[in-house]
C-alpha cells in the first residue's frame, strides 16, 4: 500500500505524523511510503533521514493522494480536496467537531480518530493522548518558568533568601501529574486541584497539596478558593473533555493574580473548547486585569 505522509499546514504545528524510524517499518513490511518535501523539519527530521530509510519525496499532491494519508492533525479543506475519494485517514482528527466530521464524510474519506482509541492494555500502543499530554505538562512548567520574572527554587544566599515560587496546577490528569514533576523538580511549591478525589494520592506522591474543592456541592466556596489562590504562579494542566468543554477558570479569579502571575494554559483550545477567556492560542501576552468585583464572583 502506498502511504502519504504530509506537511501539517495549522499554524503553530511543529509535529509529523511519522518519523524517519517509524517509515522504515512500514517499507521493511512492503509498503510505499511518500513524504512532502520538508515535513518533519520542524520536527527537526530532514528529508534526507526520511530518504535513507526507503521513503519517496515528493509533492503535497503526492503524499495526499495516497490511498493511506497520516496526518497529525484534520486536514484543512484544501487538503481534503487533494484527497482521493474513498481514502484512509489516520491520525488526531477531533472527532467531536461536528463541521470537520462533516466535511470528511462529504469527501467520502474514511477517517480514524486516534484519539478515541479505547485505553486498554492491547491499544495501548496506540495511546496518543498520554504521551502527548505528557509532553504538554512538562512543557507548559518550562514556559511558565521562562516567562516568570523570578527563581524558581528557594535561594539562600549572602544577600538574602529568596522565596520559592508557588505553582497552581488545575487538573491531575497524565498532563497535570507531569506539571507537578516538573514543576517539583525546579523546587516550586505545588498545590494542585481536581474534580476527582481520588488523585489526593497521587498529587501528594509527587510532593505536591490537594486542594480539596466541592466543585460538585458548593460552587462558591470553589471560587472563594481559586480567589485566594490566584495570588501565585497558576499553571492549568488538564487536557480536553471527551463529553465537553472541560472546568475552566473562572474569568474574574485572574482580577486576583498578582502582576507576576503567569499562566501556562495547556489546551487552550481542542476544536472549539476554549478552556480560559484571557489565554489565547499561540501567544503570549500580558491582558489589563483589575481587581475581582462582587460580579465576577457570583
Amino acid at each position: 500500500m502506498q502511504i502519504g505522509i504530509p506537511t501539517e499546514t495549522r499554524a503553530g504545528e511543529a509535529r509529523v505524523a511519522a518519523t524517519p524510524e517509524t517509515v522504515k517499518k512500514y517499507v521493511a513490511q512492503g509498503h510505499q511510503v511518500v513524504v512532502q518535501a520538508g515535513a518533519g523539519l520542524r520536527a527537526s527530521q530532514p528529508d534526507s533521514a526520511y530518504e535513507a530509510a526507503g521513503a519517496t519525496i515528493g509533492t503535497a499532491s503526492d503524499a495526499l493522494s495516497a490511498p493511506l494519508v497520516l496526518k497529525v492533525r484534520a486536514p484543512e479543506a484544501a487538503e481534503l480536496a487533494q484527497m482521493q475519494p474513498g481514502a484512509v485517514l489516520v491520525g488526531m482528527l477531533n472527532p467531536f467537531d461536528a463541521e470537520n466530521n462533516a466535511r470528511m464524510s462529504a469527501a467520502n474519506i474514511t477517517a480514524f480518530a486516534l484519539e478515541a482509541a479505547p485505553r486498554t492494555t492491547r491499544a495501548q500502543s496506540m495511546d496518543v493522548l498520554s504521551s502527548q499530554a505528557n509532553i504538554a505538562g512538562y512543557k507548559a512548567v518550562l514556559v511558565a518558568a521562562h516567562h516568570y520574572q523570578r527563581f524558581m527554587p528557594m535561594l539562600m544566599t549572602a544577600a538574602g533568601t529568596v522565596k520559592a515560587a508557588r505553582v497552581l496546577i488545575l487538573g491531575a490528569g497524565v498532563a497535570g501529574l507531569q506539571a507537578i514533576a516538573t514543576a517539583k523538580r525546579l523546587g516550586a511549591v505545588i498545590e494542585a486541584s481536581d474534580v476527582r478525589p481520588a488523585v489526593k494520592e497521587q498529587i501528594e506522591s509527587l510532593g505536591g497539596k490537594f486542594l480539596d474543592v466541592p466543585f460538585l456541592t458548593d460552587e462558591e466556596r470553589e471560587i472563594a478558593l481559586f480567589f485566594r489562590q490566584c495570588r501565585i504562579l497558576p499553571v492549568a494542566g488538564p487536557s480536553c473533555s471527551p463529553a465537553g468543554p472541560a472546568p475552566a477558570r473562572h474569568p474574574g479569579a485572574a482580577k486576583a493574580d498578582r502582576p507576576v502571575t503567569i499562566a501556562s494554559q495547556i489546551p487552550v483550545s481542542c476544536g472549539k473548547i476554549v478552556r480560559c477567556g484571557l489565554t489565547r492560542s499561540g501567544s503570549a501576552h500580558g491582558p489589563d486585569v483589575g481587581p475581582p468585583t462582587r460580579q465576577d464572583a457570583s
